[in-house]
């Protein structure tokens, strides 16, 4: 029934827009959102609506009409940079549980860090109820830059979580703050008892994974492995499968260079350092991704999405070799923030050029 909602309300919102060329064939591009101002993410409901963050702040709850209406009972946000309000993550059992989760830059005094709440979806569907910060990254930094933030759910049920380096870069070889890093909690904010430096003299027990520096994008593939990419410098945009405990290399090893076109750290590769599935050389500036399950592209099965911010097109990864393979592109691409697979199969992305969110079909289902 979810799917069926998905597949048949929405398609009555916004005549379709324009075509765009890819592989196969053309796709069907529907405008589902229109004037929004700096969109981050968006997350489906299972009544057919989804939800939007803004980064300054703002949660849209949209219904399956098209209309829509500003959800309260955020936490506090520091809006300064590139932080503000960013991700959102609706768990698999909300139909259950009415939460919704939201990563965030979290004041702490002077300073702003990566932090989670979670809150309780009212029944109107306005409003967060008993909204509580679950985890924040400590110690916290100045400067509004790198703070990665995006959400998965593990098939398991605990939160992975990204943190950018924070413009501080040997911050992600030191597995006493959270910064390069990406993290697992559970649910409530608590500690999962297999992270692997639970227990290490000095170590934040939240690590996963560390040596990224600004992972934006996140996703699980179809055996449940995570995947994330993350933004290099000049250069060296990455897409890497995270391993428990692995350190992948920031800012020893990068295959970019810095602003300054000097080079960074030690070179392409070191010892105890994973490489990444596949780099961007020039940046592509990557945010957003998602797996594809092949449900309306079957020839597309496991491949990889990513939306790119600077040349504007949806980047499509074969999935058993981890190449760039496709870029689809038109005027609806314009800086690419998000890219999500809906329930019924079709693919979603975010235009933060257009202020707008499209959804992909087949154009023979229009």
């Amino acid at each position: 029934m979810r799917r069926f909602i998905l597949g048949t309300v929405f398609a009555l919102l916004v005549a379709p827009a324009l075509a765009l060329s890819s592989s196969q064939g053309d796709l069907q591009v529907t405008e589902m959102a229109s004037e929004l101002n700096a969109p981050w993410a968006v997350g489906f409901l299972p009544d057919g609506g989804f939800l939007v963050t803004e980064r300054d702040g703002r949660l849209w709850r949209y219904d399956g009409q098209g209309n829509r209406v500003q959800v309260g009972g955020l936490p506090e946000i520091r809006v300064e940079g590139q932080g503000g309000l960013l991700d959102v993550l609706v768990p698999r059992d909300f139909a259950q549980t009415r939460q919704i989760y939201l990563s965030f830059a979290k004041p702490q005094g002077r300073r702003e860090g990566t932090a989670v709440a979670v809150g309780t979806l009212n029944a109107a569907g306005d409003r967060l109820e008993n909204t509580q910060v679950i985890f924040e990254i400590e110690p916290g930094s100045r400067g509004g830059r790198h703070f990665g933030s995006r959400l998965v759910e593990a098939t398991d049920g605990t939160l992975f979580i990204t943190v950018g380096d924070r413009g501080d870069r040997p911050s992600s070889q030191d597995l006493g703050n959270h910064n390069g890093s990406v993290l697992r909690i559970n649910r409530d904010g608590s500690v999962p008892a297999d992270n692997p430096f639970v227990g290490q003299d000095g170590a934040q027990p939240e690590i996963w994974s560390y040596g990224h520096r600004n992972p934006q994008g996140a996703a699980l593939d179809l055996q449940g492995n995570l995947w994330v990419n993350e933004h290099g410098a000049r250069g060296g945009d990455e897409v890497n499968l995270v391993r428990r405990g692995a350190n992948y290399g920031w800012p020893v090893i990068s295959y970019g260079r810095h602003y300054s076109g000097l080079p960074i750290g030690e070179g392409q590769a070191k010892e105890g350092m994973e490489q990444p599935a596949h780099y961007w050389d020039p940046s592509i500036a990557p945010s957003g991704m998602m797996v594809y399950s092949g449900r309306l592209w079957p020839e597309w099965r496991g491949n990889i999405f990513v939306g790119a911010l600077k040349f504007s097109y949806i980047s499509r990864l074969d999935g058993d070799n981890v190449r760039e393979v496709e870029q689809i592109e038109g005027d609806e691409t314009a800086r690419v923030r998000d890219v999500r697979e809906a329930p019924d199969g079709s693919i979603w992305f975010i235009s933060v050029g257009n202020s707008a969110i499209y959804r992909l079909t087949p154009a023979e289902q229009s």
